[in-house]
């Protein structure tokens, strides 16, 4: 029995394992989170995929923090692997450890894989998360891929790698995510034949397309493809902040001035940053989320599919 508290950040889902997830062991979280990529696949899969989740789905996995200025540690995952950091799921926990009552509102310090992050719990039930710092690795990057041609972006890490991109096959709305979501494939796979990486070889695992924002209240919109594959309903708060990298680099948004990212839902997260130490930005992500259950996922024995419906 393992139990859990879902909850959704601007649409995002993220499953908080409360109890019962893996031993894995003593060390900082991003040792720990080692461990449960190497040795407890199964443990992440069963958890989130079918006949108990989805593949849109991200788990966090609630530990102690190693660190004694730290509420929580936290190691996130989805059903393809571990995620270094994640600003959805982040800004979920917070409520959710605030539901828990084991956080009141104000600032507090939460170890991540990649980090700690400082998050502040508002009474609106909103969350202002401040990330790692965000830099751009590589500036107008061409791939040709398959179908649609060369297209060009923007290599960038806000916690997770990102290849950010204006070119888009169609509008960035929610009927045209078939169309979105083959294009975004597409990229990836055209980048991984052409060798194009992250730092020290990271793969390149999130392809945000980028366009004007369709409500007057936001500055941009964006569709991120995840992943295992799904979309990401909230704006991203690690693509937000790797697109913060890049327009601070660019000078388009000075330091301390808000820009709202609308994403293919229509929800929004309110950004800022501040310049970082080594030539990156700190990003201040802000976006709202609400617990939706409280639950204990069950396993049976006999179960064929108590592991989750993998392909």
């Amino acid at each position: 029995m393992i139990r859990v508290i879902d909850s959704h950040t601007e649409g995002e889902p993220t499953r908080v394992i409360v109890e019962g997830g893996p031993d894995l062991g003593e060390g900082t979280v991003a040792e720990r989170a080692l461990r449960l990529e190497q040795e407890h696949s199964a443990f992440c899969q069963s958890v989130l995929l079918e006949p108990r989740g989805h593949d849109a789905m991200v788990g966090a996995l609630l530990v102690e923090p190693s660190r004694p200025d730290c509420v929580a540690g936290v190691v996130y995952f989805n059903p393809v692997g571990n995620l270094g950091m994640c600003g959805h799921a982040t800004i979920g926990l917070a409520v959710t450890l605030g539901f828990m009552g084991r956080i009141k509102e104000g600032q507090h310090r939460i170890e991540t894989p990649v980090g700690v992050v400082e998050i502040t719990l508002h009474a609106d039930n909103s969350v202002s998360v401040v990330n790692v710092e965000s830099y751009r690795l590589h500036r107008d990057v061409q791939v040709d891929v398959e179908g649609y041609g060369v297209v060009t972006g923007d290599v960038a890490w806000g916690g997770n790698w990102f290849f950010l991109t204006d070119d888009r096959p169609c509008a960035l709305k929610l009927s045209e995510l078939t169309r979105l979501t083959a294009f975004s494939l597409s990229v990836r796979k055209a980048l991984e034949k052409a060798g194009i990486t992250g730092r020290d070889g990271a793969w390149i695992d999130h392809v945000e397309l980028l366009s004007s924002a369709h409500s007057e209240d936001a500055d941009a919109r964006n569709f991120v493809l995840c992943p295992g594959g799904a979309y990401d309903r909230s704006p991203c708060g690690t693509g937000c902040s790797a697109k913060m990298a890049c327009l601070a680099e660019d000078g388009k948004l000075d330091a301390g001035v808000e820009w709202v990212q609308e994403s293919v839902i229509d929800s929004c997260y309110r950004l800022s940053y501040q310049p970082g130490e080594r030539g990156g930005v700190i990003p201040t992500v802000t976006g709202r989320a609400f617990v939706t259950a409280e639950a204990s996922l069950l396993f049976h024995d006999a179960d064929p599919y108590a592991r989750g419906i993998t392909a």
